[in-house]
């Protein structure tokens, strides 16, 4: 019977690098690791994975940091259109789209360009759409406390359209309404209002 990773010591995986690691990966799924074509992919394969799930090495305070401003301003800021690519985490397969996020200030905003990349800090992680959508609002609450916060996601995942169902066509939307965007329809559908003018589909 094949051991389960539950079942295998923890001091033996340690001695065994994470190349050849996948290296056994390639020998299990029928290939032959020594062939040119190959040969040097475990390599490729650990830059990669590190590259792709390099949020785990990032935290919402260094990418905030010196990007919090005091300013009198109580209108809407809206950050839409953002690209995100992210991967299931029940399938290792991507999944990718835009992010759209909104907040009304309480006496401090976030430096613009700060706002994709704390998407990125939960995104390059093994992740459910749903899970990435709370996490992103509630760091932003949890850093300025401001009225609210929205965030919408639209994405498609690999994981419906290279297997089980492989519907090529389908997209998830999720979203996470904090503060006023959930207390206030009027603020939320402006929201909405302003977000689907470039024709998103939600």
């Amino acid at each position: 019977m094949a051991r389960t990773s539950a079942t295998i010591e923890p001091s033996l995986l340690d001695t065994v690098s994470t190349q050849d690691l996948y290296r056994e990966l390639l020998l299990r799924i029928g290939e032959d690791p020594t062939r040119d074509g190959l040969l040097r992919t475990p390599e490729r394969m650990e830059k990669s994975m590190a590259f792709l799930t390099r949020g785990y090495s990032m935290n919402v305070t260094d990418v905030l940091h010196e990007a919090l401003f005091d300013v009198d301003y109580d209108e809407m800021v809206i950050v839409k259109d953002i690209e995100f690519f992210s991967q299931c985490e029940h399938h290792l397969l991507p999944f990718f789209g835009k992010a759209h996020i909104a907040y009304v200030p309480n006496g401090k905003v976030i430096g613009l360009s700060k706002i994709p990349r704390l998407v990125d800090v939960f995104a390059r992680r093994l992740q459910v759409q749903e899970r990435l959508t709370r996490q992103i609002g509630e760091a932003i609450t949890d850093a300025i406390r401001p009225q609210g916060v929205a965030v919408i996601l639209e994405a498609q995942h690999l994981c419906m359209m290279m297997r089980g169902v492989e519907k090529q066509h389908s997209s998830t939307v999720t979203s996470a309404m904090l503060g006023v965007f959930k207390t206030q329809l009027q603020t939320r559908n402006e929201f909405l209002s302003l977000v689907r003018r470039q024709g998103n589909s939600f």
